[in-house]
């Protein structure tokens, strides 16, 4: 890996972590560090968990039971290896990420944002163009208030009206 990689890595893990990660929980901010700039958001209200939880609990793995495991986390720091640090609002792996106790540098298979009033571009105009970067195959932004579900999978973007149930590039479905 190259070594302005890895400082930029150990300065992230160093920004995000720790102190300051503590006290931006405890102001109810959530931090990310996308190509070297801080971003910070307040922590998702409600609607917005069970918005999350609603989606998380529909995952599902492929039928055949072969391949992808559809595993899922809700808002963990993801470690890009340009040193950008994530929270999205899902994330799923095929696989356990081997990373239990710190920051996930396993990239998702897939991503699922809950755009938040007044944080939109950020999800839109940061968060996205970082994730089609590293070639996640199946990105969902979902806005609440318009039920717009934005769907890029592999670099192909369609548009639904939730409900609607997506099958991700892995095999995994998720109702959005």
């Amino acid at each position: 890996m190259d070594s302005k990689i890895e400082d930029i890595q150990d300065k992230g893990t160093l920004l995000i972590t720790d102190e300051i990660e503590r006290r931006a929980d405890e102001a109810g901010i959530k931090l990310e560090l996308i190509g070297g700039i801080p971003i910070w958001e307040a922590s998702p209200v409600i609607r917005h968990q069970q918005i999350s939880d609603r989606i998380r609990a529909s995952i599902r793995a492929p039928i055949s039971g072969e391949g992808c495991d559809c595993i899922h986390y809700a808002d963990i720091y993801i470690l890009f290896p340009d040193g950008s640090i994530k929270r999205p609002d899902i994330s799923i792996f095929c696989s356990e990420p081997e990373e239990q106790d710190t920051m996930c540098r396993t990239i998702p298979v897939a991503v699922v944002e809950i755009l938040s009033r007044g944080y939109e571009k950020k999800d839109t105009e940061v968060s996205l163009p970082l994730y089609l970067s590293y070639g996640i195959p199946d990105i969902i932004l979902f806005d609440p208030s318009t039920k717009l579900v934005s769907h890029y999978q592999n670099g192909v973007f369609q548009q639904h009206t939730s409900p609607k149930e997506l099958i991700f590039t892995t095999g995994c479905s998720a109702t959005i």
